[in-house]
Formats: C-alpha cells, sequence, structure tokens
C-alpha cells in the first residue's frame, strides 16, 4: 500500500502561482509512474503532467509553458509548479502514483481556484 499526501492548493488571483505537493509513503519501490490529474465541475479527470513509467514527462497542451513537474529520485514526491494560473484551470487537482500514469493509488485532491 501507498499512501498519498497532497498540499499546496488554495484559492488565487489570475496570473498568480501555486506549488502542490505529494508526499507518498509505504510501499514506494511500485511506484514507477508519478503524476498530477485535474478534475473540474461537469468534466471528466484528465491528466495535468506526469513521468511516466520510463520516466518521459507528459504535459497537457493547455499548462504548457505555465507549468512544470519535478520529481525526487527517490519516487516518493512530486511537485507541481503551477504558473500564470487562468480560470480554466480552477479545477481538484489529484496526485497519482503506481506501475503506470493514470493506475495505481490517488490522493485525497486538493481544490485550486483561480479567481479574482
Amino acid at each position: 500500500q501507498v499512501q498519498l499526501v497532497e498540499s499546496g492548493g488554495g484559492l488565487v488571483q489570475p496570473g498568480g502561482s501555486l506549488t502542490l505537493s505529494c508526499a507518498a509513503t509505504g510501499s514506494i519501490f511500485s511506484i514507477y509512474a508519478m503524476g498530477w490529474y485535474r478534475q473540474a465541475p461537469g468534466k471528466q479527470r484528465e491528466l495535468v503532467a506526469g513521468f511516466n513509467s520510463g520516466g518521459a514527462t507528459t504535459i497537457a497542451d493547455s499548462v504548457k509553458g505555465r507549468f512544470t513537474i519535478a520529481r525526487n529520485s527517490a519516487r516518493n514526491l512530486v511537485i507541481l509548479q503551477m504558473n500564470s494560473l487562468k480560470p480554466e484551470d480552477t479545477a481538484v487537482y489529484y496526485c497519482n502514483v503506481g506501475y503506470s500514469l493514470g493506475h495505481g493509488y490517488w490522493g485525497q485532491g486538493t481544490q485550486v481556484t483561480v479567481s479574482s
């Protein structure tokens, strides 16, 4: 089992920045892929950015140039740096880790609201 603790969400004005962190404990040897997803009201959950099991990075077109993802070598911490935030970035953001993106373990979700 892997336990995930997310932090860093909140309310920010358009153009602002937030940093989301996700710390993993437990059976971290099973972690190969790490990423962040988000789900806005009435929409499907979507991949924002992530490292696949081979270590390659995937970033959604909607956030390219604004968001950056990073992880540590121990694969127990993944960070999403979000800059130039827009109202359409408002969503619940979920950390995801496991053998592949979109599978495995999910965090409890952290709300990000971009509004003036």
